[in-house]
């Protein structure tokens, strides 16, 4: 289920390219919505907090409201907006005033007029003179005097404020202002951000809606569906212990492969999907069981172990696989093939369609995150790296032992490790990767990015002929 958020809402409804996810960006003072001068652009719902003169509310970005058949992609994403008003507590409908107002506007204005939720008129790229006769027309509308802004500069947006405060203030001032910070000391007392990536059509947005017990999210045969990565906040009710659990739920756009990505548009969702990853703590790579493992899933894996991002991988529509025991175990020999840094990653058999899997799914993701900010202490550390250079010690090149003193975890989500000696620049990467394995096996970091960096005293007496450094291994 998803959380509610205790804020007052504000849903943005308005047709395509009149500026909704431009003003969206400006109350919530980031670019979280894609922008374009292309129509269209939104198709599902973005969630945000905004903030006006110390007025608290949660914002909703929209899709474009089009005239289309119920079953088209542009019909279902009015759906979308149509859903977004329940238990909104006021609208903002925008118009481009420099246009006027429009058939579809007027039949908008119609439709909100038969909704019980309270309307702010918004006119848009009113900067200077040009929008005037737009906002003289909008009268017609009957929602009385529309709020001049533009929302691209910055300007008329605190005017807002004197529109919704009688709508929205007295719940607002009832709402605890404080949220939990980032940097709480307990990395594992948060919500638990977790990112679904993939190719496009691989099914991202529906295993979504299958967690959510609802359609949250624009979903169909068509591919690239999803342009904006969309987070959601969820409560996961753990089976082995009934509790709710917290979720903030990442969708994204599908990558494909780079030179198959040449629209504008698609190269600014694969970019924000990507900054989604940098968001999360624990990735799920999301693979289609009808089309097996590509080139393109790995690279997406790539990616995402090189960001640091804890990964799990979910075999999608299991529910119509052929020879499935024969297509998991070959994605799995081609996972450790492929991603030779990490081998073992979990790997789980799921169907949106159906919710198969999805709980085993989910509790290992929570299980991911607690290995991912794992600290091991330097005493056991070492009891560790000690076993292990008896076992194996450092070679000798030319006859000169290379000199392991300790080690030290220097930082978690990833693990970090710093391994001080001498002479590391000459340590054979064979080594390095013995030593990584190790930690992996044997101090529970088994499905982990694992970072090791070398580290050697500099020799005073030798500034110049390369005698110390930083020497780092990431795995």
């Amino acid at each position: 289920m998803s959380l509610p958020s205790g804020k007052p809402t504000v849903i943005i409804i308005g047709r395509p390219n009149v500026g909704k996810s431009t003003l969206f960006n400006r109350l919530v003072g980031k670019r979280l919505a894609l922008v374009d001068d292309q129509p269209g652009v939104t198709r599902d719902r973005r969630f945000g907090d905004a903030d006006i003169a110390g007025l608290e509310f949660r914002v909703v970005d929209t899709a474009g409201w089009e005239d289309d058949d119920p079953e088209s992609l542009p019909g279902r994403m009015r759906k979308q907006t149509e859903v977004s008003m329940e238990g909104a507590d006021a609208a903002m409908f925008v118009f481009d005033s420099r246009v006027g107002i429009t058939p579809l506007d007027e039949e908008i204005a119609r439709w909100l007029r038969g909704q019980e939720v309270p309307v702010v008129l918004v006119a848009n790229k009113a900067e200077g003179t040009q929008g005037d006769a737009g906002i003289y027309e909008s009268f017609s509308l009957g929602f009385g005097e529309p709020v001049a802004v533009s929302a691209e500069h910055g300007e008329g947006t605190a005017d807002l404020f004197d529109h919704l405060w009688p709508i929205i203030g007295e719940k607002a001032e009832g709402i605890e202002s404080a949220q939990p910070g980032e940097d709480d000391e307990d990395p594992l007392s948060g919500p638990l951000k977790l990112a679904i990536v993939g190719r496009p059509n691989a099914g991202k947005s529906t295993l979504i809606n299958r967690m959510l017990g609802e359609d949250r999210l624009l979903t169909g045969p068509e591919a690239g569906i999803t342009r904006d990565s969309i987070a959601i906040d969820y409560g996961w009710p753990d089976p082995g212990t009934g509790e709710m659990r917290e979720i903030r739920l990442i969708d994204t756009a599908g990558m494909r492969k780079k030179a198959q990505v040449v629209d504008k548009l698609e190269r600014l969702s694969v970019a924000d999907a990507r900054r989604a990853v940098d968001f999360a703590e624990v990735v799920i790579l999301l693979l289609d069981a009808t089309r097996g493992l590509e080139v393109q899933d790995l690279k997406i894996a790539s990616h995402v172990l090189e960001e640091g991002r804890a990964l799990m991988i979910a075999i999608n529509k299991w529910d119509i696989a052929e020879n499935p025991s024969s297509l998991f175990n070959g994605i799995r020999e081609a996972l450790n093939e492929g991603l030779a840094q990490v081998r073992g990653l979990p790997v789980f058999a799921v169907s949106a369609k159906t919710g198969k899997g999805l709980d085993p799914m989910i509790a290992a993701a929570f299980d991911l995150r607690e290995a991912w900010s794992k600290r091991v202490s330097t005493a056991a550390l070492n009891r560790w790296f000690d076993d292990a250079l008896e076992a194996n010690p450092p070679p000798a090149p030319k006859g000169r032992r290379i000199k392991l003193r300790y080690i030290t975890q220097a930082s978690t989500r990833p693990p970090r490790f710093v391994v001080f000696g001498t002479r590391l620049e000459s340590l054979p990467k064979s080594y390095e990767r013995y030593l990584v394995n190790g930690i992996r096996a044997k101090l529970g970091f088994e499905a982990v990015p694992v970072r090791v960096v070398l580290k050697s005293p500099k020799n005073p007496y030798n500034a110049n002929k390369g005698g110390g450094g930083n020497y780092s291994g990431d795995r």
